[in-house]
Formats: C-alpha cells, sequence, structure tokens
C-alpha cells in the first residue's frame, strides 16, 4: 500500500540479474484510488518485449484489471499476499466512515506486528517504517477505502495468461479466504504457500524469488504463449 517501490529491493536482490524488474511507484501525494491508479499502471507497460505482472497486497486488483485487458506481451500474472475482493468483509461497513474519518500518522509498534509478525527483523523495521512515512495520512485513508470497497472478481475471469499466488501462511492482514477466492474464479492458477508474514517478499524473498523464476520459465516457455 506504501507505492514506493523501495521495499522490492530484498526481492530484487533475489532474483539477481536473470530478471529485469521494473517497480511501479504510485504518487505519494494525490488522492488516486484503484481506477486511477491503473490507468497510471497502464500507461507504463512494455509494449515491445514479453513481461509479466507482479501485484503485491493492495496491488493484486490492479494487476488483475491490467492482466483482464490482455496486453499484446504479458505472458503471466504473479499475485502476492492479495486479494481481489475486499479481504476484510466484516470491515465493509465503515468504508464510508473510513473515507472520512481523520487518518493519523501509524503507530510503529503496530507496524511490525501486523506486517512482520514473528519474522520482524530490525532491518525490516527500518525499512517498513521509512516507506510508510513517505505515504501522507490523506493517501492512506484514500487506499484504505479503496481496498474496502475493491471488486476485482470479474476481471479475474477474464484473464487469460497463466496465474501464480503467492500465499504468505503467517499472514495477519489478507486471510486465506482470499487466496481460496482467487482459485474458486481461476482453479487453474498455481498456488504456493510460503511460511512468511504479509511483507513477504521482504521476509522470505529467497523462497519468493525461486518461486516466481520457475513460474516464469512455465509462462515463458512456447507452448503457453497462446494459453487460454
Amino acid at each position: 500500500m506504501d507505492g514506493t517501490g523501495e521495499l522490492f529491493r530484498p526481492l530484487i536482490a533475489a532474483l539477481g540479474d536473470s530478471v529485469d524488474v521494473i517497480p511501479v511507484r504510485y504518487p505519494a501525494a494525490e488522492l488516486l484510488g484503484y481506477a486511477a491508479l491503473i490507468a497510471r499502471v497502464r500507461s507504463l507497460l512494455p509494449k515491445h518485449k514479453p513481461f509479466l505482472l507482479l501485484g503485491e497486497s493492495f496491488s493484486g486488483p490492479i494487476a488483475v484489471s491490467l492482466a483482464a485487458d490482455s496486453p499484446p506481451q504479458l505472458k503471466g500474472l504473479i499475485l502476492c499476499a492479495s486479494f481481489v475482493r475486499n479481504p476484510r468483509p466484516m470491515l465493509a461497513g465503515v468504508r464510508q466512515l473510513v473515507a472520512h474519518m481523520p487518518m493519523p500518522p501509524i503507530p510503529k509498534q503496530v507496524v511490525a506486528p501486523l506486517l512482520l509478525g514473528g519474522f520482524s527483523t530490525p532491518e525490516l523495521r527500518l525499512a517498513l517504517n521509512s516507506a510508510i512515512a513517505q505515504l501522507p495520512p490523506a493517501t492512506l485513508r484514500e487506499r484504505l477505502s479503496a481496498v474496502l470497497s475493491v471488486d476485482a472478481t470479474e476481471q479475474l475471469t477474464q484473464v487469460k495468461v497463466p496465474c501464480l499466488y503467492l500465499r504468505a501462511m503467517h499472514d495477519r492482514l489478507v486471510t486465506k479466504a482470499a487466496a481460496e477466492l482467487i482459485l474458486r474464479i481461476k482453479p487453474d492458477t498455481v498456488r504456493m504457500d510460503i511460511p512468511g508474514p504479509h511483507c513477504l517478499l521482504q521476509a522470505m524473498p529467497h523462497l519468493a524469488a525461486a518461486e516466481i523464476s520457475r513460474f516464469i520459465a512455465f509462462a515463458l516457455a512456447p507452448a503457453n504463449h497462446q494459453l487460454g
């Protein structure tokens, strides 16, 4: 949800030179919902070389919506600790309240237990707090409100490329039900459960990179170019 792109550094390092990773950064000061962010990211998609989309957490619905458009060079979709519908349905009723209530800065004491759990380290806490500190409270409120009302289930039915779902087994934010919903909608999705917290790509970058690399090789195989 921070949208800075800085938290991808552990994954990029773990993937090494074999994968050209282009983190997409969201403007911190602009109050943009999913529709506006989808349009922004769409303009950045490669047009002349094969690519895969990776949507982590908040960005899952964005990646799914873009994949549903079937960009000519898209070869695969990866979702990590993410969702296509509000992952906390019990909070749906407070969406209107969230959209208008003051949003104080998130206490640092809350961030690590929620996003890192027992996988927290001083380095991870520093990186996480630094990224979140760049996000104004109003922007956080806008994105939280967007999560509570999002529904990209129809878009997921239109995705034709191979899909991988990386589930964080110790996720305290996105429940197992989010992955199960995606599998029900798109049963051919490959699901890999990795022991780790919500910030899976940061806490377990090498395990995640290994699964991502295998999936990239599969998605780029000639037999899958016409999948679906």
